[in-house]
């Protein structure tokens, strides 16, 4: 492995990060099945905004063959030659919350079908502990016609990527590495601390790396959660939640969490995944389970308050008009991927209002894909009877919102950063 080729198969919030900063070393094969994303990258543009077009064009290539740089591509072929395969593609959960592991399945057998005797996969995609082996393993043999931990091996770097965060790129972040066998590993951790400024953590074994990627998440949801039962109970007891941390932060080993609508591919969905497993071990986790509900539930719960303010305010909810600032998952990120300002929308609709959804990073046709809502990039010139900010967007922090509002309006605060009076905030 003196020479790496380095294949990365799924190109999103992922692994086009990782293929471009690997890119800048070594020769890069980026695979997507996606031909239209392949399009737009080969163009030299990426409408995640994850990465700079100045930066993504300086490592873009034509063609397969090169001594370093990307190649992006949706041909298996183009593959061929590589050493290193690197699957980053999302792992989801289905409406009843079960793991879905199929683009798993497919990336491993795109992957099966070029693997070599001495090629390496490694998962960066979140799963529960012993998926990497007892899953994605199978299907590689079955693909190739190859022994595992003989022909080829296998190894474990969960993902860290915070999209939107333009000050903990990947290579700023401490990575984790596993592998099938110690001088698996060893390479693959060689691989990584080439690129990696942060350094890398050798963990012992895929499983154990496996489960620290899962509990990472599934920690920050249940602190999310408990601060979210907080608001509520300091909601019926009329006391300023947001006032409430901030005296509490004061002392030295109070975590700073606030609460919120918890969204996004990873600390809405992991627990999950761990919980399924425990699940299968005849252990139901409680925890983490409960952690879920609370957080799953505050949409509605944010819909509700606003239709109480209206109610004691004599605004008629049914036919009434209501402003959304914001549908992604988090600030400053176009990513609409599992967020829960759709179940705040939905809750409000539920009531006969009508919503509009005002978000100046979100892609109306991604929306309308994901979710069969509109939405708009451009601010809205009607009066609404209510306006609730779900979404910290940098664009919104300037926004008279008063201004937005009819004489008696409500303004909710989901995020707690209007600055001017509202009617309530979480």
């Amino acid at each position: 492995m003196n020479e790496p080729k380095i294949g990365v198969i799924g190109l999103g919030y992922v692994g086009l990060p990782l293929a471009r900063l690997f890119a800048t070393q070594y020769p890069v094969i980026g695979f997507d099945i996606n031909q239209n994303r392949i399009s737009e990258l080969q163009s030299g543009k990426d409408c995640t905004l994850e990465i700079d077009n100045t930066l993504l064009n300086q490592v873009l290539r034509q063609g397969p063959k090169m001594a370093s740089g990307l190649f992006c591509t949706h041909k298996i072929d183009d593959l061929l030659d590589c050493n290193f395969y690197i699957i980053t593609v999302p792992t989801p959960v289905d409406s009843t919350h079960r793991p879905v592991l199929t683009p798993l399945f497919k990336a491993s057998e795109t992957v099966g079908r070029a693997l070599k005797k001495g090629d390496i996969v490694i998962y960066e995609s979140t799963v529960y502990p012993g998926a990497t082996e007892e899953e994605c393993v199978p299907v590689l043999e079955k693909t190739s016609g190859l022994i595992y931990n003989e022909d080829f091996f296998v190894g474990y770097s969960p993902e860290r990527i915070n999209p939107g965060d333009k000050e903990h790129t990947i290579d700023k972040i401490l990575k984790v590495t596993s592998g099938s066998t110690p001088e698996t590993a060893r390479i693959i951790d060689r691989l990584y601390a080439s690129v990696i400024t942060a350094g890398t953590h050798l963990a012992p074994s895929i499983k154990v790396a496996e489960a620290a990627k899962v509990i990472e998440n599934s920690q920050r949801d249940i602190n999310i959660a408990f601060v979210n039962e907080l608001a509520k109970i300091f909601n019926l007891m009329h006391i300023d939640t947001h006032a409430v941390l901030e005296a509490a932060g004061t002392k030295w080993n109070f975590l700073p969490f606030k609460p919120g609508l918890v969204g996004g591919h990873c600390i809405g969905v992991d627990p999950y995944y761990l919980a399924q497993k425990a699940q299968e071990y005849g252990y139901h986790p409680e925890i983490i389970l409960t952690g879920r509900r609370m957080n799953d539930g505050m949409g509605h719960y944010i819909a509700s308050e606003v239709v109480k303010l209206m109610v004691q305010k004599d605004i008629k909810v049914k036919g009434s008009k209501i402003l959304v600032l914001g549908i992604t998952f988090k600030e400053n990120c176009p990513d609409v991927r599992n967020t829960k300002a759709v179940d705040l929308i939905t809750n409000l609709k539920s009531y006969g209002a009508e919503v509009t959804v005002y978000d100046p990073w979100a892609s109306p046709e991604a929306v309308k894909l994901e979710y069969d809502l509109t939405s708009t990039k451009e601010k809205p010139s009607d009066i609404y009877d209510a306006v609730v900010l779900t979404v910290a967007h940098s664009e919104f922090l300037n926004l008279d919102l008063r201004s937005m509002l009819t004489q008696y309006g409500v303004l909710y605060d989901v995020k707690g950063i209007v600055k001017e009076r509202v009617d309530a905030r979480l």
